[in-house]
């Protein structure tokens, strides 16, 4: 993903999209595993129509290039157990993992492929991929804000940063869902994603 950049207090906005690389960070270019044991995979739904339920994947790999010279060359790849999915409550995990919702059994990973990134001016990133549920291909953009880069205490170069996005389930065809007395629905379609990630470089 091309995270690469940082905000500048006298940049017009008008130049943004031309001073979102650094030359100084194009040592960072290269090829990056995300590490899991420091990054989360999340997602937020409205339950009940009153509150947000939020949930995780405790078990995905991925991989990234990171083009510090030219963000727009910088790709992503993202592979997630769907059986690994937590929400706090066993019984909703379980539902979940059900043919109600991702039928782990039959499609046991999720999977996203980026085929598009862009500088939006600042630490502000855009990558545009397919996101794969179900058997269901469809694009998905995430907004990134990079968090920087550091060497850490065992040598590993790292680098973070946090994503957002939002989607609406039912275009996967995760369409469950129970009518409320009161009106409207017990699952929220649309769904918030958010990705905290710390990558280490390759060797």
């Amino acid at each position: 993903m091309g995270i690469f950049g940082r905000k500048t207090t006298d940049t017009p906005a008008s130049d943004a999209a031309a001073a979102a690389v650094n030359p100084d960070l194009t040592a960072l270019t290269g090829e990056y595993t995300i590490d899991p044991a420091h990054s989360t995979i999340g997602f937020v739904a409205r339950h009940a129509m009153v509150t947000n339920v939020k949930g995780s994947f405790k078990d995905f790999e991925g991989s990234l290039h990171l083009d510090g010279s030219d963000p727009s060359r910088s790709t992503a790849t993202l592979d997630v157990k769907m059986d690994s999915i937590d929400t706090g409550s066993a019984d909703r995990d379980t539902h979940l993992k059900s043919s109600d919702f991702f039928k782990t059994d039959e499609f046991p990973a999720m999977t996203f492929r980026s085929t598009k990134a862009e500088a939006l001016g600042g630490d502000d990133y855009r990558i545009t991929g397919e996101l794969s549920i179900l058997g269901t291909t469809k694009p998905l953009s995430i907004d990134l804000e990079f968090n920087g880069s550091a060497k850490d205490p065992f040598g590993n170069e790292r680098v973070g940063f946090e994503g957002k996005a939002e989607i609406l389930r039912s275009e996967w065809g995760l369409t469950w869902n129970a009518a409320l007395e009161t009106g409207g629905v017990l699952v929220s379609d649309k769904i918030k994603l958010n990705f905290d990630i710390s990558a280490i470089k390759n060797a």
